[in-house]
């Protein structure tokens, strides 16, 4: 059987190593993105975004968030701000050494998300 993406990477505990990653090194300097940031409960944001990437590749839906339409409301996230969050998870996940079909296969699934994240 084969394995999922959530298995591959290591699980939830090291999902957690990737988003702690993504926002550190990646998202909280970068200027194009880290604004949108300000605001918002770090240790909050860390938890969701550990458990929608478990969810995304393939492991348990633990995910109770709001949709993705709802929680980016009033953002008005342009296609650079989304992009840059797919760069950084691609970086992220190859930081910690996920092959690079294994990402591709990741970030479609995120890729799908686009209409519903942007210029909400």
């Amino acid at each position: 059987m084969e394995q999922t993406l959530y298995e591959k990477v290591g699980g939830e505990a090291a999902i957690g190593k990737v988003v702690d990653y993504f926002y550190d090194e990646l998202v909280l300097k970068d200027p194009t993105v880290n604004h949108f940031f300000e605001d918002t409960d770090m240790d909050k944001q860390r938890e969701h975004q550990t458990k929608f990437i478990s969810f995304a590749l393939g492991g348990p839906n633990q995910y109770s968030g709001q949709s993705m339409a709802k929680a980016h409301e009033g953002m008005n996230l342009q296609p650079n701000h989304f992009d840059a969050i797919v760069k950084h998870l691609h970086d992220s996940l190859a930081h910690f050494g996920v092959e690079e079909r294994d990402i591709d296969q990741a970030l479609t699934r995120v890729e799908a998300l686009r209409d519903d994240i942007l210029y909400q």
